[in-house]
């Protein structure tokens, strides 16, 4: 069994208990109810900008421990103020020592969208996801059916949410098109081997249609790194351990970002 399934097997208990604690008829209620969310596509398309999903995580199972006492609050105002076109936060508590309260606390900190990263199986998740705060949610292409995703991006949609749909193979990136996804993420990391490498996104990103805003995820650490995947047509890149490897991850976001912080 690799890491993936490990971790979808615990997501499925974790969303069991989730229920008892949030009934999903209560979940569809508050969610329905919630104010509208941020507008996380078009924040990823700013003209003139280098676009940044900046993200928060604790930890992973690829490096372990990287900030697990983080101040979300605190990272994701110097997020903000490095310039970071949203975030992403890391909601998974087994292998990611994230949680729904993280997004919360980013939410109430910045202005900007912020994405909620995890593990979504099922539609209750994506009601929880807007009753938590978030403006969008991360489908994993691979751990969802072809109906399945399409049925998750429209409930996202019947929220006002676009969600960001992961790929990694060619395969999943038709899946995603097939799917009517808007915004597509390459994923640069094989979340089977954990290995990473941006030549994933290099060779995938050009084969998606011009409609779509093209995310690369993962394995960005260089500046020269995000002017290659820009040069292949990537309008936005969602950084991660890069970042939080360092003390004081939104000064390392500004350095990344030089002059098109402001």
């Amino acid at each position: 069994m690799d890491v993936l399934d490990r971790i979808v097997r615990a997501k499925r208990a974790q969303v069991a208990r989730d229920k008892e604690q949030l009934s999903p008829r209560r979940a569809i209620e508050l969610a329905t109810s919630a104010p509208p969310p941020r507008d996380f596509g078009a924040a990823l398309r700013r003209e003139g900008r280098v676009n940044v999903i900046a993200e928060i995580k604790k930890a992973s199972p690829s490096r372990g421990n990287i900030q697990a006492r983080a101040a979300v609050a605190d990272i994701a105002d110097g997020y903000a103020r490095a310039g970071a076109a949203a975030l992403s936060v890391l909601t998974e508590s087994r292998f990611f020592l994230g949680s729904g309260a993280d997004l919360a606390e980013a939410k109430r900190a910045v202005e900007v969208p912020v994405l909620r990263k995890d593990f979504v199986l099922e539609e209750y998740q994506v009601y929880e996801s807007r009753v938590l705060g978030a403006d969008s949610l991360l489908l994993i292409t691979r751990i969802l059916s072809s109906k399945g995703l399409s049925t998750l991006i429209g409930v996202a949609r019947s929220l006002h949410m676009e969600p960001l749909v992961e790929v990694h193979s060619d395969d999943e990136a038709q899946q995603a098109v097939d799917s009517g996804a808007a915004v597509i993420g390459v994923n640069n990391r094989d979340l089977a081997t954990l290995g990473v490498s941006i030549e994933n996104s290099l060779r995938i990103g050009p084969r998606l249609p011009a409609s779509v805003v093209r995310v690369s995820e993962s394995g960005i650490e260089t500046r020269q790194d995000i002017e290659r995947l820009r040069a292949a047509g990537f309008h936005a890149f969602l950084i991660g351990e890069r970042l939080m490897r360092e003390a004081d991850p939104g000064a390392a976001l500004r350095d990344l970002l030089g002059g098109d912080a402001a």
